[in-house]
């Protein structure tokens, strides 16, 4: 059959909101730029474009003319061996896209997809098409199945009062000011030509979605939102970091076996529960820093940039400042948690370091006569909601900026025990922190709760747990750990396991 025939007939086979869902996934917003083969020709025009002209004539046209174009592209496209290009990420988008939505095209050829995707050295596990989805678009298309297209209006005409944000924009001009959103796949259409905008604008990304949720919160609840949905509601899915679908994201493990006993049982149940999260899992046992160095090397490679977080576990001894290495050397804590997080392939996603190991050789003992003459005083200043709101500062956009990011952002790390402690250990099962740590994420994967409330539960339970030392004097301690945050949204643990798919080197 004639291929101009076939993408016709595709194209007439796809219902306009999947049509609308299926430009929004192509268009993503943060891909890689400037790449090989990037021409970087006005994508201000080709994103939002096509959405405008549809929006404004209740008119397909545009948007079915961009996905010819796709497919024609892809099918003159001869994939290029080691050179990632443009075109290459634009390829696997497309295809995950429509596979997800359930369009893919029948003469859709997955050879290609299959040499682009060893191009990204892409292992088996990683072939699963949802790994190719954007989480944040998934988290976005979940808002707009949410809103009523009296909604979307709503939030349109608080965007068009917004008179420095437009000014000077054709596409907006071309939509208008008042909109018919009712027509079936119109009201996408809108919804997501308002998120392309603010994301071109630098106004909002993957992380910071004020200025969205502000345009949600103007909207009435009564006209606005499917049943069952609420305001509150919507702007809360915005709040947390988007971790949608399988895999859940990276988990590194690294551990020190040599001199730790238990240590094996510590890799067991680390790997456990990041598979039983829907992580992919690569584990280095005796870690050395040329290994920590080759670690990072490969993270950076654009694979990577694929997955919604990153988790590390790294499990040795240590002091107050180091821990110790399989070959008997040290590397500074410090040194090792700040070179992590500058990884360019996991910006803007949360970063979970897991830190188990003692930093200093101090215990919490359980001898009554410590305990003696405590106290904790507090003052405590009434101050009236009205004077607090008198004295806040008015902070406008103009002066709020989210192109920026300071490298250690959307990092959170947890330690086994607090400064100058010992961190407990079982001679057969390793780290108590590490075994009620998997315990406490395997019960609460069920109920879908943050990172943080497993961590805080985490704290409660094992400063419960009366641990003794190993040596002669046999003292009775209790340990304590905590974790530093510099998450800028919440990150919850996936409500049930994804099960991965039986992919192999070819697509299915």
């Amino acid at each position: 059959m004639d291929e101009v025939i076939q993408v016709t007939q595709w194209l007439s086979s796809i219902t306009p909101r999947k049509k609308a869902k299926l430009f929004f996934f192509t268009t993503h917003a943060d891909a890689p730029s400037p790449m090989v083969g990037s021409n970087d020709v006005d994508t201000h025009e080709e994103t939002q474009l096509p959405l405008a002209t549809t929006v404004a004539l209740h008119n397909f046209k545009n948007i079915d003319e961009f996905l010819k174009k796709k497919v024609n592209t892809f099918s003159c496209y001869n994939v290029i061996e080691n050179e990632i290009t443009k075109t290459d990420y634009e390829y696997l988008r497309f295809y995950s896209a429509c596979k997800y939505l359930d369009v893919v095209p029948p003469f859709l050829d997955l050879e290609k997809i299959s040499a682009i995707q060893n191009k990204f050295e892409m292992t088996d596990e990683e072939r699963d098409y949802r790994l190719l989805l954007d989480s944040a678009d998934l988290v976005l298309e979940k808002v707009c199945d949410s809103l009523k297209p009296a909604g979307v209006s709503q939030m349109w005409t608080a965007l068009r009062k917004d008179r420095n944000l437009i000014r000077g924009v054709k596409t907006i001009d071309i939509i208008g000011f008042f909109v018919d959103p009712n027509p079936t796949g119109i009201k996408e259409c809108l919804f997501f030509f308002i998120v392309r905008f603010l994301q071109k604008a630098d106004k909002i990304n993957r992380v910071n979605t004020n200025r969205l949720e502000r345009l949600i919160a103007q909207c009435d609840e009564s006209s606005s939102c499917e049943e069952g949905k609420t305001i509150d509601f919507i702007i809360d899915s915005l709040r947390f970091y988007p971790t949608e679908l399988y895999p859940f994201g990276f988990c590194l493990i690294m551990c020190v076996i040599e001199g730790r006993d238990g240590a094996m049982q510590e890799i067991e149940k680390t790997m456990e529960i990041s598979r039983h999260l829907g992580m992919t899992t690569h584990t280095e046992k005796n870690p050395t820093k040329e290994t920590i160095e080759l670690v990072k090397k490969e993270l950076m490679k654009p694979k990577y940039q694929f997955y919604s977080s990153f988790t590390c576990w790294f499990m040795s001894h240590g002091d107050s400042n180091s821990m110790v290495l399989a070959d008997g050397e040290t590397i500074e804590r410090e040194w090792f948690l700040t070179s992590f997080p500058d990884i360019s392939t996991f910006q803007l996603k949360p970063k979970v370091f897991f830190m188990v190991s003692c930093r200093g050789a101090n215990k919490f003992s359980l001898k009554g006569d410590e305990f003696e003459g405590q106290s904790a005083t507090c003052d405590y200043y009434d101050i009236g909601s009205a004077l607090i709101r008198n004295r806040m500062l008015d902070i406008t956009d103009s002066v709020r900026d989210i192109s920026y990011v300071q490298p250690m952002m959307d990092t959170l790390v947890a330690y086994s025990t607090i400064l100058d402690h010992l961190s407990g250990r079982a001679n057969t099962h390793g780290s108590i922190y590490v075994d009620r740590a998997c315990v406490l994420m395997s019960e609460n994967i069920s109920g879908g709760r943050s990172l943080t409330e497993i961590l805080e539960h985490l704290s409660q339970d094992l400063h419960e747990i009366l641990q003794e030392t190993m040596d002669e004097d046999r003292i009775v301690y209790k340990q304590a750990c905590h974790y530093d945050s510099f998450f800028r949204n919440t990150l919850k643990l996936p409500y049930t396991r994804h099960p991965k798919e039986d992919v192999h080197s070819a697509p299915q």
